[in-house]
């Protein structure tokens, strides 16, 4: 499944930062805010906030490429905590950064205030299996076993960071969304998801001031959550019938597998 770049948004009015210097503003432990909303939106919120931001480039790309592995048990139970409202809990993924052809596993953790921590260690992602260094870093700071899980969900999109000149706050911008599970896949185009990540609340950050401008209001995504729901017919789903309502009217997406009417 590759990734196609239906749409380039133009940022040349950005100044540039490298990989290694956004290094100042990581945000492993951090509030996110999220927003998503149709692509027709995307240039004139980048217009309206380039001057308060630098944009990531990598060897001359600024739209960078992801490829992410998700891993669960049989009975889902990591989608399962999300779906009931769980307040502490994880996902444990591999991710690719194709531009800088780096790979990692990586645990996220969202606890009951809200603030999520990341931890991830560097991994062969082209191997899916998982090798007894990461069964340990998994067993060694999440209640599941190893030998448990297994891979549920691909996903591929392509991002744009954003890093605001105080260093503060780093932001990512997804397009180009599409998902494959067993035989399924779905392409959501059409859809932007952006998340703020910031060592406290954003509220004085140009970009959500600019979306809030443009009546766009914070909204959670799960990347993971919306991909197994509309790839996974047999997947309980009651929880996010609404967004995935909200995600079909944005993306006109056209699929038997897309069950909610």
């Amino acid at each position: 499944m590759n990734v196609q770049n239906t749409s380039r948004p133009i940022t040349n009015s950005f100044d540039l930062i490298s990989l290694k210097e956004m290094d100042k503003v990581k945000m492993m432990n951090r509030m996110d805010t999220k927003y998503w909303f149709s692509q027709d939106s995307l240039q004139h919120i980048l217009n309206l906030t380039s001057s308060h931001y630098y944009l990531l480039q990598i060897n001359g790309e600024n739209l960078m490429s992801y490829s992410t592995t998700y891993f669960d048990t049989l009975d889902n139970r990591l989608y399962g905590e999300h779906h009931n409202g769980k307040l502490n809990r994880y996902k444990i993924r591999k991710r690719k950064y194709i531009n800088s052809g780096i790979g990692f596993l990586e645990i996220k953790f969202k606890n009951n205030k809200g603030k999520t921590n990341k931890k991830r260690i560097p991994a062969d992602v082209d191997k899916l299996d998982l090798n007894n260094e990461e069964i340990s870093f998994i067993e060694s700071i999440t209640p599941y076993h190893g030998n448990e899980l297994n891979t549920s969900l691909t996903n591929e999109f392509t991002r744009l960071t954003l890093v605001n000149k105080n260093f503060m706050e780093r932001c990512t911008i997804d397009l180009n969304l599409s998902y494959q599970h067993n035989d399924s896949k779905i392409k959501l185009n059409n859809l932007v998801i952006v998340e703020i990540k910031s060592d406290g609340k954003p509220s004085l950050s140009p970009l959500v001031l600019a979306l809030r401008d443009n009546r766009i209001k914070a909204a959670g995504f799960s990347k993971y959550c919306v991909g197994r729901t509309i790839t996974d017919s047999g997947i309980k789903r009651n929880s996010f019938k609404k967004k995935i309502r909200k995600i079909k009217k944005v993306t006109h997406i056209n699929s038997d597998l897309y069950l909610i009417n």
